[in-house]
């Protein structure tokens, strides 16, 4: 027992270490953290050293890590703006989620898998990553133009949509056939699920948080820590509502994550919360997920499906780019400008990883279309930074790169 303990906390060890190790080295070649993450894991993992191994504690702590880091995606998705957004960037998250899921929809049919594999793999396609674009965005010195302020704002709304999109489609996955009643069961559970989040979200949450904040200020004994303890049960108590609605957990965290940040709690209250999260998330529980993602890659996809692995690929960028351009064409933006735009909404990062993870546990999709799935998360991600980039000089050799003033309302 002693000895069994002993190697899993050695393991759990040496994962932090090399998550972090390699998650600084991508960080400082521009890079989010979590492709550091996965290349520890493959580098380290079966696929390609061998010297790390899954087990039932890297497992239960990814599981965690996947929640805590869905609470925080959800609160850095503001409600408020999300329905100030013009037309504009809803008009572009549209584009960005209906094309790329059709067409890989249509591929995963066209490629024989099953129907509930091709609805994955098209919101795999569909995902993109706000983290992602923020940061490149900062280090090219451009969150002052329009189409920083488009870009933002699209894939803002794009998250919400997937993740929304993404419920229904586990929802039918769980049916498990075209029963109608089973389907209308499980969707009524869905349904239900999002309505009481919402009477919670919108009811309760800003009640219980503004007693929380009187009985700091009348007794003095709700300290900072005592509001994240409270944040944390809320957040399990929606991914557990998320369960028995027949939905996974990071729905539930997702919702959390939003109406937190809607609470209206009190600045060092939520600046607390949210740095926890971050911490726990970013610096603990969310670099075992990806390193033991990294563990269940096989390289065998580029010898057995590559023709399957560069279709799929090229159809992720190409669908996520002309999604955004065609949809971009109708507003105030430059054709310049839409693809640009395209560019930058095309890394996946984050969100498709969990879409693939969550699909290949149920045993919806195999390992190889799996190992597909992460690769393009890596090679679309990666691209971003390079694409980004040549298309601001672009826009800059046409003239067309379009400041704002910071006080100016910019989703018009």
């Amino acid at each position: 027992m002693v000895e069994a303990v002993s190697i899993d906390i050695l393991s759990l060890l040496l994962v932090l270490t090399v998550a972090w190790i390699f998650g600084a080295v991508a960080e400082r070649l521009g890079y989010p953290t979590m492709m550091g993450e996965l290349f520890a894991g493959i580098v380290f993992g079966p696929p390609l050293l061998g010297l790390l191994h899954g087990s039932a504690l890297l497992s239960n702590l990814a599981d965690l890590g996947v929640f805590l880091l869905m609470v925080f995606v959800g609160m850095e998705v503001d409600l408020r703006e999300l329905f100030r957004l013009g037309p504009q960037s809803l008009l572009i998250a549209f584009g960005a989620f209906v094309i790329p899921f059709g067409l890989g929809y249509v591929a995963g049919i066209w490629l024989g898998v099953s129907v509930g594999a091709a609805l994955f793999l098209g919101l795999a396609m569909a995902a993109t990553s706000l983290a992602t674009k923020s940061r490149i965005l900062a280090d090219l010195e451009l969150l002052d133009t329009r189409i920083a302020n488009v870009l933002l704002g699209g894939a803002l709304a794009s998250d919400v949509g997937v993740l929304v999109a993404f419920a229904g489609v586990d929802s039918y996955v769980t049916a498990g056939a075209l029963d109608p009643a089973e389907i209308g069961i499980i969707l009524g559970k869905t349904v239900a699920f999002f309505a009481i989040t919402l009477v919670l979200g919108y009811r309760f949450l800003p009640v219980a948080w503004h007693h929380i904040e009187r009985q700091r200020e009348r007794y003095g004994f709700v300290d900072r820590t005592t509001a994240f303890t409270f944040a944390l049960l809320v957040s399990l108590l929606f991914a557990y509502l998320a369960t028995l609605a027949d939905l996974h957990m990071i729905i539930g965290g997702f919702m959390a994550g939003m109406f937190l940040r809607q609470a209206d709690v009190e600045p060092d209250l939520y600046d607390h919360m949210h740095t926890v999260m971050y911490d726990l998330a970013m610096g603990l529980f969310a670099p075992i997920f990806f390193v033991t993602v990294g563990f269940e890659i096989g390289f065998g996809v580029f010898v057995d499906s590559f023709g399957i692995l560069a279709l799929l690929v090229a159809v992720a960028f190409l669908g996520k780019i002309v999604g955004s351009w065609l949809f971009a064409l109708p507003t105030s933006l430059t054709s310049r400008e839409g693809l640009v735009v395209g560019f930058g909404m095309n890394g996946r990062g984050t969100v498709e990883i969990i879409i693939a993870q969550v699909a290949f546990e149920a045993g919806v999709i195999d390992q190889s279309m799996f190992s597909i799935l992460v690769f393009i998360a890596i090679f679309t991600t990666a691209l971003v930074p390079v694409t980004v980039t040549w298309g601001v000089r672009l826009l800059e050799r046409a003239d067309e790169l379009v400041y704002i003033d910071a006080s100016a309302t910019v989703h018009d």
